[in-house]
């Protein structure tokens, strides 16, 4: 299968030479099979580290939030701006709302996530990532829309066609996207 990717790529490169003078990148110049493997061994040599930084025992919450934010895509940056607006990074807030732990998941939303322990930071750290991927998909990848709902929920950004005009909310959006920086 990557011969053929080879010889997929070595033939845009034939015709990006003669239309655009436009040169090849030297990743997809030479041997892709070999730039692939590098690059895949380089990402799981970055997650193996982080990984190995987080105890058995529960380990930083941070560092838990951050490699969340590497298994689902999401900027771990984001990820943890919004795991410091919703608790402090504390496994122990419940909101008088009834929201719980590091992620501040709703019961409903941690069952709906398959979360078996919401009281489990792992558990509710990867569940409200999980959550977090989700409201960046649903909304295009619109970090201020994604945030929003998931302080509002996305039916609220949906009805407003954006940050809903509640001062919970804006002040929660505000916040996040400047811990996000």
């Amino acid at each position: 299968m990557l011969q053929g990717v080879n010889q997929v790529i070595q033939k845009i490169n034939d015709i990006e030479r003669r239309f655009s003078r436009v040169t090849p990148e030297p990743a997809l110049s030479g041997d892709f099979a070999t730039a692939f493997a590098s690059a895949t061994a380089q990402q799981q040599v970055s997650i193996k580290a982080a990984a190995a930084n987080v105890s058995a025992e529960g380990g930083d919450i941070s560092k838990m939030v951050y490699l969340a934010a590497v298994k689902y895509g999401v900027n771990p940056k984001l990820a943890l701006a919004v795991a410091q607006a919703e608790s402090g990074l504390s496994p122990n807030v419940v909101s008088p709302a009834g929201a719980v732990g590091v992620m501040q998941l709703m019961p409903e939303t941690a069952r709906s996530l398959g979360i078996r322990n919401i009281n489990d930071a792992r558990e509710n750290i990867d569940g409200g990532v999980r959550y977090l991927k989700q409201m960046l998909t649903m909304f295009d990848n619109d970090v201020t829309k994604a945030v929003a709902a998931y302080n509002a929920g996305p039916q609220a950004v949906k009805n407003y066609n954006g940050i809903p005009p509640y001062r919970e909310t804006r002040d929660y959006v505000a916040r996040v996207l400047s811990l996000a920086k």
